[in-house]
C-alpha cells in the first residue's frame, strides 16, 4: 500500500460519524468497550467493526485486561488530526455565514 491510499484510509476510517464519534470519546483517555457501548446507539458487533476499522487505519490501539479490552487513541498526532479537521470545519461554517452545529 502506497502513501496516498493509506492517507485514504486513514479519511476513510474518520469518514464516519460513528466513528468520529467513537475517536471524540477516546480524546478523554482510554476506555472499555463496555464504556463506549453506553455512549453509542449500536449493538456491541457493530461498535467493534467500527473499533476494528479505526484500529486498522492505525487510529486507535487497544489491549486487553482479563475479560475487557480496552480502546485509546494511538497517539496525540491523531488528536492533531480530528483537530485540525474541527477548526477547518468552524472556519468553513463561518465563512459561508451558516451555522450548522
Amino acid at each position: 500500500m502506497n502513501k496516498e491510499e493509506l492517507i485514504a484510509k486513514i479519511f476513510k476510517a474518520l469518514g464516519h460519524p460513528i466513528r468520529y464519534k467513537i475517536i471524540m470519546f477516546l480524546f478523554e483517555g482510554r476506555k472499555c468497550v463496555c464504556e463506549m457501548n453506553d455512549n453509542v446507539e449500536f449493538s456491541q458487533a457493530n461498535l467493534s467493526q467500527h473499533l476494528k476499522i479505526l484500529k486498522d487505519a492505525g487510529l486507535v490501539s487497544s489491549e486487553k485486561e482479563g475479560l475487557k479490552i480496552f480502546y485509546s487513541l494511538r497517539n496525540d498526532e491523531v488528536k492533531k488530526l480530528v483537530q485540525a479537521a474541527n477548526d477547518f470545519l468552524l472556519n468553513y461554517i463561518k465563512a459561508m455565514g451558516e451555522n450548522i452545529l
